[in-house]
């Protein structure tokens, strides 16, 4: 008897070793291959990080980040399939297997990390929560809000963090809560709410949809962490390293002084960093099912992270945000990624 329960432990324990096996098998990125095309999880439409025009081309820091990943597989930045998402449904769409990646100014936190399936892979863009209010209020600090009614989406970090904030400044509040940021916004503009929360990247973006957007400013007080990154599905730990590696080359990329322009010409550099990096020594994509000049397609196609900082929501861009905590480590911001080597 006890042989034969022994027996069973032992093949139990087999059938769980190889379903484990099975279940962390590469797979995505053969899906991936063999559709042809990256579904890619992004915003509905949100200036800076990802937005469509009105013939349907994408555009955003966030988009960027998909086209890289695109890049990576197929030297194509164009094979991307971008699937809107409410801030509700992401992580459902993920999960599913509707998307291979979610891409869409999502924020890392713990909750998310551990209890729903999923991995972030780093942080893109850090953020704040911040209040965005009429200016004819007279109000030039968050802390002056008590009794004001405040409009947010529902299904996000942000309801949380302004239940917190007001209840740590013994404030009262009336939340105004909608499913969809479009909602959202127009609820504010319309006169529904006193104030409006959601990052404060977002603020800025969405700041540009008033019907008077000069009449509105955003108070100076961040009330939160919000990093925000992209996500894949914990089942698949080669695909959570290529994604993981699109934002560290392009933040190598900006730091080594690779761009867009010069890539083809750095093809030809001494060091041993930009070398790696390019692919002209090593093989760093083998171990994530990508050719040895992964990272060089993404610079190509896409740009270093500092290049699509700044044509998106940095200084050429109608938001004009500053890279503060998101400009590199060499520089006074939190922005760093480990060597390719």
């Amino acid at each position: 008897m006890k042989k034969f329960m022994a027996a069973a432990v032992a093949g139990l324990g087999l059938a769980l070793a190889a379903a484990s096996a099975q279940a962390q098998a590469p797979q995505t990125l053969a899906q991936v291959k063999s559709r042809g095309i990256l579904n890619c999880g992004s915003n509905t439409g949100l200036a800076g990080f990802g937005v469509p025009d009105g013939q349907g081309n994408w555009t955003g820091l966030d988009v960027d980040f998909c086209r890289g990943i695109a890049a990576t597989i197929f030297n194509d930045p164009t094979k991307v399939k971008f699937i809107p998402l409410s801030a509700k449904d992401r992580f459902t769409a993920l999960q599913s297997g509707e998307v291979d990646v979610l891409v869409r100014n999502s924020t890392w936190t713990m909750s998310r990390d551990t209890a729903l399936g999923l991995q972030f892979t780093g942080v893109n863009y850090y953020d704040g929560q911040g209040f965005m209010i009429r200016k004819k209020l007279g109000v030039n600090s968050a802390l002056q809000l008590n009794g004001a009614s405040v409009c947010t989406q529902q299904g996000t970090t942000t309801e949380l963090n302004l239940a917190d904030f007001f209840r740590a400044n013994n404030l009262k509040y009336e939340v105004v809560a909608f499913a969809t940021s479009d909602e959202t916004v127009k609820a504010y503009d319309s006169g529904r709410c006193d104030a409006f929360t959601t990052d404060a990247s977002g603020l800025y973006a969405e700041r540009l949809k008033l019907t008077a957007p000069d009449d509105h400013m955003v108070l100076p007080e961040i009330i939160s962490k919000e990093p925000l990154g992209p996500a894949t599905r914990n089942n698949d730990a080669q695909w959570f390293g290529l994604v993981k590696w699109v934002h560290n080359a392009m933040l190598n990329a900006e730091e080594l002084g690779v761009t867009k322009a010069n890539v083809d010409e750095m093809l030809k550099s001494s060091n041993p960093e930009i070398k790696r990096l390019l692919g002209t020594e090593g093989k760093f994509g083998e171990s994530v099912g990508l050719t040895a000049d992964w990272a060089y397609r993404i610079i190509k196609h896409v740009g270093n992270y500092g290049e699509s900082f700044e044509k998106n929501v940095g200084q050429a861009s109608l938001l004009k945000i500053a890279r503060g905590q998101n400009a590199l480590w060499t520089k006074g911001g939190l922005q760093y990624a480990p060597p390719v080597r």
